[in-house]
């Protein structure tokens, strides 16, 4: 069975559960499931991306294209 149809299976069944099995299910991965983390909430973070962006608007940085990057994906795996 393909990861995809195991998380559809799972969801279903959490969202036809009964609440005791749901609290059951919660305290086996309580531990893995952290605050989410908020980008936009993070100013230094938010300021690094500013940076970036700025640095690309002004030529500072030339970035690169979703095809140059592909290309270097598939030629670093290919080299391995």
């Amino acid at each position: 069975m393909s990861t995809d149809a195991i998380r559809e299976k799972l969801h279903n069944f959490i969202d036809t559960v009964d609440d005791k099995k749901i609290e059951a299910i919660f305290s086996i991965f309580e531990d893995q499931l952290g605050e989410p983390y908020n980008w936009w909430e993070d100013d230094e973070f938010v300021a690094d991306l500013e940076q970036r962006v700025k640095d690309i608007e002004t030529g500072k940085d030339k970035g690169v294209t979703w095809d140059e990057i592909k290309m270097k994906t598939k030629l670093r795996r290919h080299n391995k």
